[in-house]
């Protein structure tokens, strides 16, 4: 059931790591060490394997919750950045990547909303049965 709305909003998350994915190339926290780049990778085979394990409702919520603390770590990670860059640049004009994390994590909170009411639907209706 892939046509299902917590799909497009876990989906949403996913896109949402690939465009820090590919916005965040310039991003260079701890030196060699591509935080950035590594976390994106793990963020979408997590929100993958979350939209194809939609049998099982409990993997999904957890691969979802999972995400959501990467995702809050990468905030905190990408917000230090930004704090820490020289110049006389305003914070808005600095970059876009920490918007997408928050993106994430908005979307993957309401995909586990949805997630817990198909889970609710369906012991409502094992119960009548």
């Amino acid at each position: 059931m892939l046509q299902r709305i917590q799909t497009i909003w876990t989906l949403l998350a996913v896109l949402a790591a690939v465009f820090l994915f590919i916005t965040g190339q310039d991003v260079d926290v701890f030196g060699q060490i591509p935080v950035i780049d590594i976390s994106c990778i793990v963020l979408v085979l997590t929100g993958a394997l979350s939209i194809f394990s939609f049998k099982n409702r409990k993997r999904q919520i957890l691969l979802n919750t999972i995400s959501i603390i990467i995702n809050a770590l990468l905030i905190g990670v990408l917000a230090y950045w930004l704090l820490s860059l020289s110049g006389g640049i305003q914070i808005p004009e600095k970059g876009i990547e920490p918007v997408f994390p928050l993106i994430a994590v908005i979307s993957l909170l309401i995909a586990n909303m949805y997630i817990r009411r198909d889970e609710r639907l369906v012991k409502s209706v094992d119960r009548l049965r």
